[in-house]
Formats: C-alpha cells, structure tokens, sequence
C-alpha cells in the first residue's frame, strides 16, 4: 500500500511500538473497571494511578494536580467552562491565535453573559504586551494563553505574562498541547509565576487518541461539566479508559527520556527545511520569533495552500494546510490574519511538523517534491491564464 512520507505530526503521531506494548494487556486479559473494588479493579486503579505519576513528572506537577480528560480538547473546555461557572460573569481574554478548543468555549461564554477580549499579536505571532496590558486593565476573570501555536510553532513567554496578570487575580491557562514533547514543560516553575492550569494530549507525543489531562492547582475549584460516579476528583465523571490512560503514561515515561536530543536534531533538521524554502522563494512565518524545533509554517507566492497539500499527497508527502482541527473551513488561516498577513497569502499556507524519527533524507526529498510540484502548478496556471 502506497505510503507518504508522514510530516504532520503536529496534527497527531503514531503510536511508539512501546506504547503500544505497554497498552496492549488492558484491552484483554487486565480488562477491570479501575472503580471496581475486586482484583481486577485494584489493578486497574494502580495503572491509572502510575500514569498519572508519569504524566505529572513529564510536566513538574504533583500527581494530585493531574486530571485526566478524553484530550486537549476537553482539558481546555473543562477549564474555561468550569472556572466561568464559579465565577458570576466578566471578561474572559484570550490571544488572537488560539486553538478552536479555546476560542469556541471563550465565545459560548458570551451567550452566557461573559464578554470576550481578544489579545492582539505582532507580526511574529508573538502576544503583544501593550495590547495584553490594555486587556488586564480591563480586569479579566480568566485568561488563557497558549504555549506553543500548533500552526506556526510561536512560543509565548506565558511566565511573564501571568506575572503581569497576577495583581489582577485573573485564573490563568495555557494550553500545552503542541508544547509537551518539543520543549520543557514545568507546571511547577509556571504556577509559580502565576499560571492556574495547563493541558496536555497523548497523542501528540507518540501515545493514542483519547487521552489527555488538565493539569490544574488544587486551590481553584472548578465546577465538573460531566457528573456522574465522580472520578478524577470528582472533575471528570466516567469510567476511565484505562487502555489509553496507561498509553499516555507510557508516552509521557519516553519524553522525559527523549525530549533534549529530539529537540537538538530536530532543530538542525529544520533549519535545512528552512533554507532549501527560502532557495524557492518562500515565505516562513513566525521565522522572527522563537518557535518549535519541528514546526514549519510557509507559502509560496500564488500558489494555493489546499491545492499545494493535494499535490504533495500524491508526491509521497502528508503535510497540512494548518490545523488539523480546522481543515474543513476554507477560510485562510485566523493565526496568520491576526498576524496581519495578506489574505492571498495566507491562503497559501502549508505546515510541515516533523516527528522525532524524520531524517536528512526525507527533507531532500520533500524539497525536490516541492519544487517540481510548484513548478507544475505555476505552468498549469500560465496555461490557463
């Protein structure tokens, strides 16, 4: 079966063989409820409760301060969701380029009175101070960040800015989504500069689809948005999907081991990307600011986005067009327009996201691929033109 050469990863990652492994007995023969107080249950309890000890360790919290979610998409609802319903209204204030599993709660929130406040990026994609000044004078009740843009891979200096957003008492979040794998993540040294809640996905980093956690300081009181039988801490009803939960820890185990000298190769793998891009003319966005190790987010001029992503498909390469949870809508890419740029070439936008197994080899070859590709659409274009 024909496969392409995969360099999507920040859309999500094969599962490491030891992942898997380590999953594999829960599906079958250690198939116990991890509530069930009999000797499959204790089991089952006792995996649940050494993953979280890993998933805490990968991001320097307190294994206490872990709740697991079915993914980052859920963490960051369970968040901003359970902290407005403690709360009675006010300003919820987010960056321009979050992820839509922050900006579609925010928005939610105004149906329920919440107003909320946009913070303005600079043309690096990086969240302006002025402007996130301006929105803390506001006095927002909540405030979420995001590490790292799963898009352009723009890292926020998000220990600074809950620093600056501390006097006003704002519950500070950052999604760390695209973070956790590429670059250190400490909880601990964050929410000692002010940050409430970070979340955090299993199957960004080599483990499976259907798990991740909310990593959350035990002094705020978060109302469930799932009630039930009352598990994690009463936060997130439902029987624990011990399977995958297990996968995450496992996962979380190879990132501590790994993370330093995955990052190292693949920072020198995308600067080679980065040159040969540039050799054909194209625009990389975000190049100013610093980003992730495997995240490339480029155009080139007049050609289109999709229709690159197409081509390069049946080239041999899976590459992206931007999110992954955003690739129905056509529109051109709202992190790149809150960056302030042009539409058209915006709408051009291709992300290539490496994972740690991508070699020399297979950026010689997506180059030579894109450059015949372009070089194709161009003549197509002079053709009908």
């Amino acid at each position: 079966m024909f496969a392409p050469a995969y360099l999507d990863h920040n859309a999500t990652t094969p599962v490491d063989a030891r992942v898997l492994e380590a999953m594999l007995p829960w599906f079958s023969r250690r198939h116990g409820n991890a509530s069930s107080r009999h000797e499959y249950g204790r089991a089952a309890r006792a995996a649940v409760d050494e993953a979280r000890m890993r998933v805490a360790m990968a991001v320097g919290a307190h294994a206490t301060e872990v709740v697991f979610t079915s993914g980052g998409t859920e963490g960051n609802n369970l968040f901003l969701r359970g902290a407005a319903a403690e709360m009675k209204g006010g300003i919820v204030a987010i960056s321009a380029v979050e992820h839509p599993s922050v900006r579609e709660p925010a928005r939610a929130l105004q149906r329920q009175g919440w107003r909320m406040r946009e913070v303005a990026v600079d043309g690096a994609g990086r969240v302006a101070t002025a402007d996130f000044s301006a929105a803390l004078a506001e006095r927002p009740a909540i405030v979420s960040v995001m590490l790292a843009n799963n898009e352009t891979g723009v890292l926020q200096d998000v220990g600074m800015l809950a620093e600056m957003a501390r006097p006003t008492r704002a519950w500070f979040h950052t999604d760390a989504v695209q973070a956790l794998g590429k670059m250190p993540v400490d909880f601990r040294a964050l929410n000692a500069r002010g940050v409430h809640a970070l979340t955090v996905s299993a199957h960004k980093i080599g483990g499976p689809k259907g798990a991740g956690a909310l990593v959350v300081d035990k002094r705020l009181e978060l109302v469930p948005q799932l009630a039930g039988g009352g598990q994690e801490r009463g936060l997130r009803s439902g029987t624990e999907n011990v399977p995958a939960i297990v996968g995450f820890g496992a996962a979380c185990q190879l990132v501590v081991e790994q993370e330093s000298a995955a990052a190292t190769r693949l920072l020198a793998l995308r600067g080679e990307l980065e040159r040969g891009l540039a050799e054909q003319g194209a625009t990389i966005f975000g190049l100013a600011a610093e980003r992730l190790p495997n995240t490339i987010f480029f155009a080139l001029p007049a050609i289109d986005g999709e229709t690159l992503v197409g081509k390069l498909d049946r080239a041999g390469f899976a590459v992206a067009s931007g999110s992954a949870c955003s690739s129905v809508d056509p529109e051109p890419s709202h992190v790149l327009m809150a960056m302030g740029v042009a539409p058209d070439l915006a709408q051009g936008a291709v992300r290539i996201s490496l994972g740690r197994d991508a070699t020399e080899q297979e950026a010689r070859d997506f180059l030579g691929a894109l450059a015949e590709t372009a070089f194709q659409l161009r003549r197509l274009a002079a053709l009908a033109g």
